[in-house]
């Protein structure tokens, strides 16, 4: 729009995750924001977008789900100003987001370079968390904190990135931490090292995960993604599986100067994002463009 002016355009919309509705539209609303904050952006307007049944749930429900869209939007300093529905006889939830973000500093999703360091904002694991509360097998300690998670909103983290070098980030969503990787990896001609014992995990994804809660997506995932990927012996059966688990509202992945990468994560975990964490580095591009040692 100006020199110093560009807008950046997302949209994202899915089927409830959770029973609680004004918990599904926080969860939902911060999701749909999340790619706006990937780039460096700030979300300014938002449109709803809604499936709804045509009979079967209450009218209050809906409104539950529309309210908690509305305040997480509220707490991103976005305005929702309006919306779509449309008759479904599956519920889904989502909103198209319309941000600011200036032309001369977009944060896209490749440009990683060897000698990077890779943060991860957000612990992994909320695909088996929310699969094993599905099947009703989630521990009452495990659900608050995937909750929290998933609606946290990735402000802070971007407002923390755009202070330093960063080269690339992305978002991690339902291609789980590997397929996200993947993409950053390839349009960057270089290949990401993650380390297994530094990836962070929300509370009782490890145990739900050796419960065999892993939810489909999860499977198609490594299916889809897994000849890609060199996996050392070394790495344990299920965290790998938890490399692939797809995320709903993840955190950010974020290429930045090694000598750089400490600072980052300090600031990070002074904002808020305390699960933050350094868990890997870009290397000159191998046989594989993405190993988990």
């Amino acid at each position: 729009m100006r020199d110093d002016l560009a807008l950046v355009s997302t949209v994202d919309f899915f089927t409830p995750v959770v029973d609680d509705p004004f918990t599904y539209g926080l969860i939902a609303a911060a999701n749909a924001l999340s790619d706006v904050y990937a780039m460096g952006g700030r979300p300014m307007t938002a449109l709803n977008i809604v499936c709804w049944p045509q009979s079967g749930l209450p009218r209050e429900m809906l409104i539950e789900i529309l309210r908690g869209g509305v305040e997480k939007a509220r707490e991103a300093g976005c305005l929702v100003v309006g919306g779509h529905s449309v008759a479904d006889e599956e519920v889904k939830y989502g909103m198209a987001v319309t941000g600011a973000i200036d032309p001369g500093r977009v944060i896209r999703n490749v440009g990683a370079r060897a000698g990077d360091a890779l943060l991860l904002t957000k612990g992994l694991g909320t695909g088996v968390l929310m699969t094993a509360l599905k099947r009703d097998r989630l521990a009452p300690e495990y659900y608050e904190p995937a909750v929290r998670s998933m609606a946290r909103l990735n402000a802070s983290a971007s407002a923390a990135m755009l202070k330093y070098d960063v080269h690339a980030a992305t978002d991690i969503t339902g291609y789980g931490l590997v397929g996200h990787a993947l993409q950053m990896a390839k349009g960057s001609g270089v290949t990401i090292v993650f380390e297994e014992s530094d990836l962070p995990l929300l509370p009782g994804a490890l145990e739900c995960c050796r419960s065999g809660m892993i939810p489909g997506g999860g499977s198609r995932n490594r299916d889809f993604f897994g000849q890609h990927v060199r996996i050392s012996e070394e790495v344990s059966q299920d965290m790998a599986t938890l490399a692939f688990d797809p995320q709903t509202s993840g955190g950010l992945l974020i290429a930045v100067p090694e000598s750089e990468s400490l600072a980052l994560l300090a600031e990070l975990h002074r904002a808020g994002d305390t699960d933050s964490a350094v868990v890997g580095r870009v290397v000159k591009s191998a046989h594989c463009p993405l190993e988990l040692v």
